[in-house]
């Protein structure tokens, strides 16, 4: 999708005025060692939730959360690596597989992203068998940019978002996993249809490129598209709906500069012939996280709304989506102060949050009515 030129126009400076929204929050548990994701179980078994340190444990209302779920895979627990997304097959119900995402030691002190599943037991203790199907390659992260989200498509197909490792270059390298975008099979194989399958010294995973460090991933209910979110430099958060073989920029086209304020290496500009544009950016980065939209019943005035964390900001940003753009609208937690690293819808209609603290805590989120 290349935007139209009004859209364009629309994207040159970014820069909105927003105010902090009335809700409820309610907190369900807190004492969360740096918490990254969580998933909900089916027939009220609660959720289960991701500890950075490589804990995998389920909440659940009246009994809180449990011990740590045996069989998750060892976790290089360092910078901003661990144990990161958890999503449910989309057969769970016959298959009970969990598949987790995490970071993965190689033999020479650096570490890349990982992903694999095991079969969640019937007692709910314990994930069996556990199996890795896709390990980033090469390791290149001391601790940095690892990525992590993970989606189903509904059409069988599972997506992983890559950071680059703090790497840049190599996220426009197609023989590299750094900065990319993978698609697989829910048995976590290469579809014959990825577009760089038969490019000698391709990666066949690879869906799409050109990606600093995503931090969110979700389905849009309302087209069926996948959309990500990623952190810029210092500016430059995008919003991108990634498409087969597209090329998303990092680091030649960006709409930040540097930390040290000085200009990317790499940039020829925020429009680079060749990549595609984001549909959203920011000039001040919020550093974006997790993301969810919402399409439940229980809050008609939150019907066509995309909720999305911010670890910098410390709070949830809400935003209108109106086919393939989004305006934002406020900030819900602005008197909360916390790093925020997931929300979901939860199958009661309300956001369920997660804020990345050593004292992390699970926050039930409504609008006041």
């Amino acid at each position: 999708m290349k935007p139209r030129a009004s859209v364009l126009a629309a994207l040159l400076f970014v820069s909105v005025s927003v105010q902090a929204q009335d809700v409820n929050v309610e907190v369900l548990q807190s004492k969360l060692d740096h918490p990254w994701s969580l998933a909900f179980l089916p027939d009220n078994q609660g959720m289960l939730i991701t500890l950075r340190d490589g804990q995998l444990k389920r909440w659940q209302p009246g009994e809180g959360l449990s011990d740590p779920i045996v069989g998750v895979p060892d976790v290089w627990a360092e910078g901003q690596g661990g144990l990161l997304d958890v999503v449910l097959a989309p057969d769970f119900a016959q298959s009970r597989r969990v598949w987790l995402s995490y970071s993965e030691a190689g033999s020479d002190g650096k570490a890349g992203t990982a992903v694999g599943y095991g079969r969640l037991s019937d007692d709910l203790k314990r994930l069996e068998n556990f199996t890795v199907v896709f390990r980033q390659h090469p390791k290149l992260s001391t601790g940095n940019h690892f990525g992590g989200r993970m989606v189903f498509d509904g059409k069988g197909y599972l997506f992983i978002a890559l950071g680059e490792n703090n790497q840049r270059p190599t996220a426009q390298d197609l023989d590299k996993h750094q900065g990319k975008l993978i698609r697989l099979t829910d048995q976590g194989k290469v579809p014959d249809d990825n577009p760089f399958v038969n490019q000698p010294g391709a990666k066949p995973e690879i869906w799409a490129y050109g990606i600093r460090n995503p931090q969110g991933l979700a389905m849009n209910p309302w087209s069926n598209a996948l959309w990500l979110n990623e952190h810029g430099p210092r500016g430059g958060d995008e919003i991108n709906i990634p498409e087969r073989g597209k090329n998303y920029g990092w680091p030649l086209a960006t709409w930040g500069i540097n930390y040290s304020g000085l200009k990317i290496p790499e940039a020829k500009g925020g429009k680079v012939a060749g990549t595609e544009q984001p549909i959203f950016w920011w000039e001040h980065s919020p550093a974006l996280s997790g993301m969810a939209f919402y399409n439940a019943d229980t809050f008609p005035q939150w019907k066509n709304k995309l909720f999305i964390g911010a670890l910098k900001d410390k709070n949830l940003i809400e935003m209108t989506v109106n086919g393939n753009s989004v305006k934002e609208d406020g900030r819900l937690l602005d008197s909360r102060k916390q790093r925020i690293r997931d929300v979901r819808v939860g199958p009661d209609g309300y956001l369920y949050v997660l804020t990345d603290e050593s004292d992390g805590q699970l926050l039930k989120v409504s609008p006041k009515r």
